[in-house]
């Protein structure tokens, strides 16, 4: 309704105050659910990761102690995941192994995508020779399958966590690459590059200021796709004896230790096995959210 004004006339009603509530409910309604959602639940994880040694029942059992005379024990109020054939909590054990695996994902991420994208920018922008190499030695990696590819470098180096780093990165970095070559070279056509060239500044600085952020997206959104793969990567190298080992908590290790154990004492490879896959989970609707959110 609107109130007369002073000389009778209608007057506008004045716009109601936004409240806080208001304000979150619409800062919420632009944002991608699905997005959210992954990464609420990828938050939760690397909270859980960070405060494992605050949080975990039993810090001691995420590295060398055990306690023979608790080992297998099933399900229980003193341990929620059960014990592990030695006797150590998985509870404790499954949230260092998120800290391990974290550190395995987010390396991998850094490092494969730093040297994918500095090499497809390069090749996106140059072209010519220096496009047909690098883009001929990304076609080299690409034609091994990266599983195969990181098995063969995993079994030449030493078993160890910096081993699953440097095998899944070295097979990884070649994806980015291909990808931000094709979104650099057509980049490097716009006006706006043609611009800074005719106003004579420098290549690397066009690179750097122009072309190399307009061509992230796109790697930002496959960054997090691939945040899954990586975590199940890890697992699988860990799992066949190639990456890390005792006493280091690790989800493929643990699977590994305890899939002879499944038809009797199940939670010693379920639990383990449910973390992977809800961390695999958080990342893919992470980027799918991001996918679609920026694809509008």
């Amino acid at each position: 309704m609107t109130a007369p004004g002073p000389s009778g006339a209608p007057v506008a009603p004045l716009p109601l105050r936004r409240t806080a509530l208001s304000r979150l409910v619409g800062g919420l309604a632009g944002v991608d659910r699905l997005a959210l959602a992954g990464a609420v639940l990828l938050g939760l994880i690397v909270l859980a990761a960070l405060l494992a040694p605050w949080i975990a029942p039993y810090p001691d059992d995420g590295g060398s102690a055990t306690h023979p005379l608790e080992a297998l024990l099933p399900p229980s109020g003193a341990h929620w995941f059960g014990t592990d054939q030695v006797g150590r909590d998985v509870l404790s054990r499954v949230l260092y192994g998120a800290r391990t695996s974290l550190v395995i994902a987010v390396a991998v991420l850094a490092l494969s995508g730093i040297v994918g994208v500095v090499l497809g920018v390069v090749a996106g922008y140059a072209g010519g020779w220096e496009r047909d190499v690098i883009m001929r030695v990304t076609d080299v990696f690409l034609a091994f399958p990266a599983l195969l590819l990181s098995l063969a470098l995993a079994v030449v180096l030493q078993p160890s966590v910096t081993t699953v780093i440097v095998a899944i990165a070295v097979t990884w970095w070649p994806w980015y690459a291909r990808l931000t070559a094709s979104v650099a070279a057509s980049v490097s056509t716009r006006g706006f590059v043609d611009s800074a060239c005719c106003l004579g500044v420098p290549a690397p600085l066009i690179v750097f200021r122009h072309v190399l952020p307009n061509s992230l997206t796109p790697v930002l959104v496959q960054l997090s796709l691939d945040g899954g793969g990586v975590i199940l990567t890890a697992a699988a190298l860990s799992y066949l004896g190639l990456g890390a080992h005792e006493p280091t908590a690790e989800w493929g290790l643990m699977v590994q230790q305890g899939q002879s154990l499944f038809t009797t004492d199940w939670w010693v490879v379920t639990f383990p096995g449910l973390a992977i896959l809800v961390t695999a989970f958080a990342f893919n609707v992470l980027g799918e959210g991001l996918r679609a959110r920026l694809a509008r």
